[in-house]
């Protein structure tokens, strides 16, 4: 599986960006997919994920983003989205897709099976 991330870049707070992540392959609907980021001179976070279609779609959130971000995927498409809504500086970070072959989520990076490049999302105050 390739992920492409994408969709990335400056708004100030308080504003909204949509990042994609397009997979490729034709079992895309069978993999839990997770977003996650990392600030400059910190650790990946997990932000969300939301698991495969076998697992319920249920989605899942850091609480850091909830309420304020929302995963979703289609899969005709191959695609997951991450709608980031009320952005603030501490937002700001390279934000990372990532495909697992899960039963369910996992907040941790090391589940994941695949790595998208990332796409920068970058908050202005």
């Amino acid at each position: 599986v390739q992920l492409q991330a994408s969709g990335g870049g400056l708004v100030q707070a308080g504003g909204s960006l949509r990042l994609s992540c397009a997979a490729s392959g034709r079992t895309f609907s069978s993999y839990t997919m997770g977003w996650f980021r990392q600030a400059p001179g910190k650790e990946r976070e997990f932000v969300a994920a939301i698991n495969w279609s076998g697992g319920g779609g249920s989605a899942y959130y850091a609480d850091s983003v909830k309420g304020r971000f929302t995963i979703s995927r289609d899969n005709a498409k191959n695609t997951v989205y991450l709608q980031m809504n009320s952005l603030k500086a501490e937002d700001t970070a390279v934000y990372y897709c990532a495909a697992g072959a899960l039963v369910t989520y996992s907040a941790r990076g090391e589940h994941y099976d695949y790595w998208g490049q990332g796409t920068l999302v970058t908050v202005s105050s």
